[in-house]
């Protein structure tokens, strides 16, 4: 070819793949949206099918006298803020990975108390499109966590025709903790429950913010695991939250056991006055005073005092149990479910245990204990169904995931806590891991499932195996190696046997 003629062609090839992407990216909707309190920019994903914009303020930083306040509203800016990186993650410990929690799970960038972000992965064309919106929660312990952890990267399921928002919100001591002091100065007399709190200004900045990047405000899914889990189950009895979301999932984090149980703001202020006592301060000011690192700088009191949420009269008038018996919870479609292999027995070995799960020597007595362990949560997943059920009018469904992460290193980990999220996501490609051609059909049915309900409320779509809603045929839907609609236990009479254990006086399994 001549030289003229090769110019001319690697010019027309050129040009064809400009003007190919310029116009799948002019099938998206702009990288300049205008919110509320500004304009912001995003940036495209490599397939032009996804705009992402990062990092976006939903409340002013809770520094200085807003440390520990309830979160207010951001600053308004002028020109054009950029969306394209994440912002600090919230002030925590990081412990970068903690098996079997790899690099993958956890925060690795910054940490700062100015975090309070969301994130938000769009495939609308226009403003006008009314997607609907999935905001997830992420999980922690109330300790540490982002919404900037790589296995939360919302573009994957965007592709499905969602919009994903994941968020920041305030932890440890600075989101839970709880005094006289902040409850007296309080014009709702309550303290603690500031990251609950930061979840619903959240929400409230989705709401009135959502339809500029193609949203439906009336259409708003909330999920999460684990913590986040407990947030959502927290969100679903607030009354704060009310008509701000539509449908509701909790990844290992809804079990029956526990829901009466709650921590009162009055059993919880002498806990922030010895926390104080032990800094060396005698007063709210001074606390505020502190920087964050000596507020969560370790002491012996550590060991017994962990900082979550409290029946403080605002934020949560009641436990999960009286909220729903008199029928005041945010009824909406309900999705929860857990792993394989994060649940345990604990109960007694009786003669009752001993003749429903028999074993001849030591190796089948560990394949009992974990079977009992499967079926103890799947049961338990399925009693927390059956109880919403007497005053809700809305469909619950329940999951059990059971497929292991391949991991040559580590077996013994099996669906460990957590495991299901790279799946959820359809987010494979973020584990160096030796996936097959069984994880890429899991990861795709399981992320359809989450899709479709936020679509829809229903799980269920073409092509998937049917996830029938909680009904008294004591079944849920495996998810793993094999799917469909399995029995919650091996006979009627384990069924029974694991329901009397597990309402016993003893901790969650969860």
């Amino acid at each position: 070819m001549q030289p003229v003629k090769k110019l001319l062609c690697l010019t027309a090839i050129f040009t064809a793949v400009f003007m190919l992407h310029s116009c799948t990216g002019k099938n998206l909707i702009d990288e300049t949206v205008k919110t509320n309190y500004g304009k912001v920019k995003g940036v495209v994903n490599a397939s032009y099918d996804v705009m992402a914009f990062k990092g976006l303020p939903y409340a002013s930083p809770p520094v200085g006298d807003l440390r520990w306040k309830a979160p207010q509203p951001p600053a308004s800016w002028d020109g054009i803020r950029d969306a394209t990186q994440f912002c600090s993650s919230c002030m925590q410990n990081r412990a970068f990975s903690k098996l079997p929690w790899t690099e993958e799970f956890m925060v690795q960038d910054s940490v700062s108390e100015d975090c309070l972000f969301l994130n938000i992965w769009t495939p609308a064309k226009t403003a006008g499109d009314l997607l609907p919106v999935l905001v997830y929660i992420h999980g922690g312990a109330f300790t540490e966590g982002s919404g900037s952890i790589v296995t939360y990267d919302g573009e994957e399921l965007a592709k499905k025709g969602i919009i994903v928002v994941t968020i920041n919100y305030r932890l440890g001591v600075f989101g839970f903790f709880v005094h006289p002091e902040l409850t007296a100065e309080s014009p709702n007399q309550a303290s603690g429950n500031y990251g609950l709190l930061d979840q619903v200004a959240a929400l409230q900045w989705i709401h009135d913010n959502i339809a500029a990047f193609g949203g439906d405000p009336g259409r708003v899914t909330v999920s999460g695991q684990s913590a986040g889990a407990m947030s959502v189950r927290s969100l679903i009895i607030s009354p704060l939250a009310k008509g701000l979301f539509q449908g509701a999932i909790t990844q290992s984090g809804s079990s029956f056991t526990g829901i009466g149980m709650a921590t009162k703001l009055a059993d919880a202020e002498p806990r922030g006055v010895e926390f104080a006592t032990r800094k060396g301060v005698s007063s709210l000011a001074e606390l505020r005073a502190m920087s964050a690192d000596e507020l969560m700088k370790p002491d012996t009191i550590q060991p017994f005092l962990r900082f979550s949420t409290v029946i403080d009269g605002y934020c949560l008038t009641g436990t999960i149990e009286e909220t729903f018996n008199a029928g005041k919870q945010n009824d909406t479609p309900f999705m929860t479910g857990g792993n394989s292999g994060e649940m345990r027995y604990s109960g007694e070995k009786n003669d009752e245990y001993k003749k429903l799960f028999p074993s001849a020597n030591e190796e089948e007595e560990k394949a009992a204990e974990k079977e009992v362990g499967q079926e103890m949560g799947r049961l338990n997943a399925y009693l927390w169904l059956e109880f919403r059920a007497k005053t809700s009018n809305t469909n619950g469904f329940v999951y059990y995931f059971d497929r292991a992460i391949p991991w040559p290193e580590h077996p013994e980990f099996g669906a460990f806590h957590t495991s299901e999220v790279p799946y959820v996501f359809n987010n494979l490609k973020m584990l160096d891991r030796p996936w097959t051609s069984v994880d890429t059909t899991v990861a795709e049915i399981m992320s359809s499932y989450w899709v479709n309900f936020v679509k829809t409320g229903d799980p269920n779509g073409e092509g998937l195996p049917e996830w029938k809603p909680y009904s008294d045929t004591k079944e849920v839907l495996r998810i793993g190696d094999n799917g469909g609609m399995i029995p919650v236990a091996g006979s009627d009479e384990r069924f029974d046997f694991l329901k009397s254990e597990l309402l016993k006086p003893r901790p969650s399994f969860f």
